[in-house]
């Protein structure tokens, strides 16, 4: 069972289309129609979806760290920098931890990539 992906809207549109093309589930915030909520919101929304957030923005690192100090559960999170990582990989590394890891392996974990 792969992943099921929740892309912030911090994410460029092309990474979404590449992971996708490789067969895993992406739903973005905005398909979703929630790009302009806060980022809680978008944790806690793809939680209840099941899904893991890939995300870009900073904010959400200090937002999982809360969560994880206070026991509060997520689906997991995989955080890449803006300025370190590029389109191609980070699908590639996208790619790679949505096949091999389970969704129990992610609960409540921050992934960081490039891997």
């Amino acid at each position: 069972m792969s992943l099921r992906l929740y892309f912030d809207h911090h994410v460029p549109r092309a990474i979404a289309i590449g992971v996708r093309r490789r067969g895993i589930d992406v739903l973005t915030t905005e398909a979703d129609g929630t790009a302009d909520r806060d980022d809680e919101f978008l944790l806690q929304r793809a939680t209840d979806l099941g899904r893991v957030v890939f995300t870009q923005d900073r904010d959400f690192l200090a937002l999982a760290a809360a969560w994880q100090h206070t026991r509060r559960e997520f689906t997991g999170m995989v955080y890449a920098h803006q300025m370190r990582i590029t389109i191609g990989a980070a699908i590639q590394d996208l790619v790679l931890i949505a096949s091999l890891m389970h969704p129990d392996d992610m609960r409540n974990r921050v992934e960081f990539v490039p891997l």
